[in-house]
């Protein structure tokens, strides 16, 4: 099965302000075709580095794709680069410039000189026509790989792809189909997650096992290509369910939903409310919670009491707690539970940093805690990283302590 390699060109996508987003549209299309992309990179206007990578690509991959450079100006070089990589000469086609012509014509403009170079093709490409530009594609042929040439405005990128190269894809690519399973899980690392279910993937090729980490969100991602779907979703059933039995109620999502949507679902499946009390993450849980369309059948709100002396005022706890203890987070939960008449109460109280005062808690510290009618639970952390990383973290850890309270309730 042939694999695939995209090179975004354009100087502007080395800066800050702009993000190639046509490598992200060929790649679902690629893999409905079950081609896997393999290496994706963005070159510069620079012909010689674009020469060199379009050379290595080809002698790697069967399907080689290139997005932009191919307008009339001198640094697109996206020509003459191909050209220089695989040993052939760029022809000059009268019939594309007469088009050029008359389609500058329509618009009641005399076509600029500098346009013609649209008009050359390498040696032997077959040229793709695009109905939304001016610049042509270019499908070419080169022992056995495919080098296709795309112009760089998405609109212009997407329509040629869809109607001039899929089709001529979808007749030499054997069909196969990937299937991809997403496992998210909460409440271990990503060091001690992958310890634990690397002896079942390492068993593999097929399916390709990726393990991506993020504040507190851990997701395994398994990916299988199969020449039916049937025989893609067997495995990663087979796979995954080894994954599924060593992980246990750490996997929180297995359809890729993240916490919060999960959580929704617990609390509309058994009728359930939940109230917030936040201080460190400053109306950031209440943020997620309330982010899913259809939340306010479960969440009837929250507080942000910042500071210790709004604790007191709006929750009413006792005046003689430390603003980050386990008896804060104890009696916050319990509060707003109780002041708005929900099923759960949840609280956040800690030192996001970046510094502590002397007596306060050292940056990291949290307490989280989940009340109910029996009463009130606290788990506490010690989270590292700067202030966004331990509120994300935070966040993350509320979430899940709730999920876990809810499901052994019921």
């Amino acid at each position: 099965m042939p694999d695939a390699e995209i090179i975004a060109i354009g100087s502007e996508l080395l800066t800050p302000q702009r993000v190639d987003t046509n490598s992200l549209f060929l790649t679902e299309e690629l893999n409905s075709l079950g081609v896997e992309v393999t290496t994706k990179c963005i070159v510069g206007d620079d012909r010689d580095r674009l020469a060199d990578t379009v050379h290595r690509a080809v002698r790697r991959s069967q399907i080689v794709i290139l997005s932009g450079g191919l307008g009339p100006t001198e640094d697109d070089v996206t020509r003459d680069a191909v050209a220089q990589a695989i040993g052939r000469k760029l022809v000059y086609h009268p019939e594309i410039a007469e088009k050029l012509e008359q389609r500058f014509l329509q618009m009641f403009r005399k076509m600029p000189e500098i346009n013609r170079r649209q008009a050359f093709l390498v040696e032997g490409a077959e040229m793709l026509p695009n109905d939304r530009g001016t610049a042509p594609g270019q499908w070419i042929e080169q022992n056995g790989a495919w080098i296709i040439l795309l112009p760089g405005p998405p609109h212009e990128l997407k329509a040629m792809f869809q109607r001039q190269c899929m089709p001529r894809l979808e007749r030499r690519v054997p069909k196969q189909y990937i299937e991809t399973l997403v496992l998210r899980v909460a409440g271990m690392s990503e060091s001690d997650l992958d310890q634990t279910i690397a002896p079942v993937y390492k068993k593999y090729e097929n399916p390709v096992t990726t393990v991506l980490a993020h504040a507190g969100d851990i997701q395994v991602h398994l990916r299988a290509r199969c020449s039916t779907a049937v025989e893609a979703t067997a495995l990663l059933a087979e796979v995954g369910g080894q994954i599924d039995l060593l992980l246990g109620d750490r996997i929180y999502s297995r359809n890729s939903d993240p916490l919060e949507v999960v959580v929704g679902e617990l609390l509309k499946k058994h009728h359930s409310t939940v109230a917030v009390a936040e201080s460190m993450t400053g109306g950031g849980l209440a943020d997620r919670i309330s982010s899913i369309p259809g939340s306010s059948q479960y969440f009837l709100g929250g507080v942000v009491t910042y500071t210790k002396d709004m604790k007191i005022a709006l929750l009413g706890v006792p005046s003689e707690f430390q603003a980050v203890s386990r008896e804060m987070a104890q009696a916050m939960a319990t509060a707003v539970r109780l002041k708005m008449g929900a099923t759960y109460g949840i609280s956040i109280t800690g030192n996001a940093g970046p510094t502590a005062d002397e007596g306060d808690a050292p940056v990291g510290q949290v307490y989280v805690g989940v009340a109910d009618a029996s009463g009130a639970t606290v788990a506490e952390r010690q989270f590292l990283g700067d202030r966004p990383r331990i509120r994300a973290f935070t966040g993350q850890m509320a979430l899940d302590l709730l999920r876990r309270h809810i499901s052994k309730s019921f």
